[in-house]
């Protein structure tokens, strides 16, 4: 499978919800819940970060939920893919993208998301055959007048921005018209996931869900 069918497997996955909840997990306990709680407030598609022990054990729990798309977030390098894969990622996320990551997404046929911060990021990724990419951190490198400026020059690169987006910014970035949809961690307070309120997160995941993306 080419870079460029891979991008495109990429964007059906982006396309299916306006916001991908970004999760750090403590207790793989959690992870089914959590997941058939976001999957009922609509948001199908979720990203859990490699940042803790209970992270690959998480993957395996939420790929096995009805209608969960899973991915494994903070990819750095081949054996991240390996593993993420292993246990059942169907996509991945990087804060970043070197020639390793790419060529072990590429032969290991995930979808990738990877971050761009600059211009120069996105057309090497543009010329690898990555037509959407990961904006990150998007509130800290400039907000959404930053891709808007971008549309113009690379108007064939679609964007996911994360970091620093919340219930009140994602409206901003939606409306741009190279953004397919963003990451965000609100729709799943640590609190609320600690003490297994799953109705509060489906609440907030219908709200997220229901945002407007043009």
């Amino acid at each position: 499978m080419t870079a460029h069918d891979l991008s495109e497997r990429m964007a059906a996955i982006c396309a299916r919800a306006p916001v991908i909840p970004v999760l750090v997990i403590e207790d793989a306990r959690d992870a089914a819940p959590l997941a058939r709680a976001l999957v009922a407030g609509g948001l199908p598609v979720i990203e859990v970060t490699l940042r803790t022990p209970a992270a690959l054990q998480a993957i395996r729990a939420m790929a096995g939920v009805e209608g969960a798309v899973v991915g494994a977030g903070t990819l750095l390098g081949g054996a991240d893919v390996a593993a993420a894969q292993a246990a059942g990622a169907m996509f991945g996320v990087s804060p970043g993208a070197t020639d390793g990551l790419l060529d072990a997404g590429i032969a290991a046929g995930m979808p990738l998301l990877c971050g761009t911060a600059t211009p120069s990021e996105a057309m090497r990724l543009l010329e690898r055959g990555f037509g959407v990419a990961k904006f990150f951190p998007a509130v800290a490198n400039g907000g959404p007048g930053v891709l808007k400026a971008w549309a113009g020059p690379l108007p064939q690169m679609r964007f996911c921005p994360t970091g620093g987006i919340g219930a009140a910014n994602a409206g901003d970035w939606l409306a741009l018209p190279n953004v397919m949809c963003v990451g965000g961690s609100w729709v799943a307070p640590r609190q609320a996931v600690a003490a297994g309120d799953w109705d509060g997160i489906t609440r907030l995941a219908r709200e997220a869900a229901a945002l407007r993306r043009d």
